[in-house]
């Protein structure tokens, strides 16, 4: 099969279409006929050597495709949708999505919504998975001092995390905030379902943030920068606040004040996805089908996709997620090889 390998360590150059064995699914995976694979900020790092792939899982990167099943385990112990040979899916994976073919376990792979093409589903999987794991599971949005009208903020809302996080709390009746680094990308957010977007450029989110709430605060806030945010971001939590981490594009150290923490209840937590085993990825993939799945039939969630390549294509794909200047997904075209 055709697979894009990372060569070496580096710039996006060093991503180059190759032929590899075709992979083998275990005891609980399937084999997917790859249509499309989403492109992630965690790909990016992968290729620069500052992301390995976990035991066991393939050194090519990817973590969402979308296709059909083709091969592999269809039994009813791991089979919680009733999927077949010849469905499509799309799938999360541990790595491997860059390719012709990929495996995936069955828990992990949910049935193509209906009226969405392969090339939107393949933008899903990632980001949906990520989203409800840290903003539901961890966070309990909705669950905290705040209850039902607890209000959410998403740092980086025109990035694949970010229309994602958005459209889902949207959909689901919570009251959305987020930023974004240009006016442009402010209104997309908006446009998804933010009721205000701030340019982190020219506003102060704290400031945006405490004026909006009567000065309480929000109750959830997903970060993806980290480092001088966080003591920024506790200021905009509401008393019984939480606070969770995916990346850390700001850096990986931050000063706060402690006595903060303990007077206001607040929680700052945060969680990465890739290692946690099959069982745990399930669980996820369950809530999803349940909660998520009915509003991207209905069309009231919709796959973003900003711009689509040839899967040959992938280094161009790379130059455009550093570029930062996308409002939603990167997808690769495998159907073009």
């Amino acid at each position: 099969m055709k697979a894009i390998e990372i060569t070496e360590f580096g710039a996006p150059e060093v991503l180059k279409l190759a032929e590899r064995p075709m992979p083998e699914p275990k005891a609980g995976e399937v084999l997917i006929k790859v249509a499309a694979s989403g492109i992630n900020r965690p790909d990016v790092f992968q290729r620069k050597g500052a992301y390995a792939p976990p035991p066991g899982a393939s050194d090519l990167p990817g973590l969402e495709v979308a296709g059909e099943i083709v091969g592999g385990t269809l039994d009813a112990k791991h089979n919680p949708f009733g999927l077949k040979l010849g469905d499509r899916v799309c799938a999360l994976l541990a790595g491997g999505g860059y390719a012709e073919y990929a495996v995936a376990p069955l828990a992990q792979c949910l049935p193509v919504p209906q009226g969405l093409s392969d090339v939107e589903a393949a933008s899903l999987p990632e980001t949906f998975f990520t989203v409800w794991s840290n903003v539901f599971d961890r966070a309990q949005l909705g669950n905290g001092e705040g209850g039902a009208n607890e209000t959410f903020l998403v740092q980086g809302g025109s990035s694949g995390i970010g229309v994602t996080a958005i459209q889902i709390a949207h959909a689901l009746g919570f009251r959305v905030l987020a930023t974004a680094g240009s006016d442009d990308k402010c209104r997309a957010c908006e446009a998804l379902g933010a009721e205000r977007a701030i340019n982190y450029k020219t506003e102060d989110f704290v400031e945006v943030v405490k004026s909006l709430t009567n000065d309480r605060g929000v109750d959830v806030i997903l970060d993806m920068v980290a480092g001088s945010y966080v003591p920024r971001e506790l200021s905009a939590l509401a008393d019984g606040g939480r606070l969770v981490v995916i990346a850390l594009l700001g850096g990986a150290k931050a000063e706060i004040n402690l006595s903060d923490v303990l007077r206001r209840r607040l929680t700052i937590t945060g969680s990465t996805l890739r290692p946690r085993p099959v069982e745990f990825k399930a669980k996820i993939a369950a809530r999803l089908k349940e909660h998520v799945w009915p509003h991207l039939e209905s069309g009231r969630i919709k796959p973003i996709v900003y711009q689509v390549f040839p899967a040959a294509q992938a280094a161009d794909a790379h130059t455009l997620m550093e570029s930062s200047t996308h409002v939603g997904k990167i997808v690769l075209d495998w159907r073009a090889e």
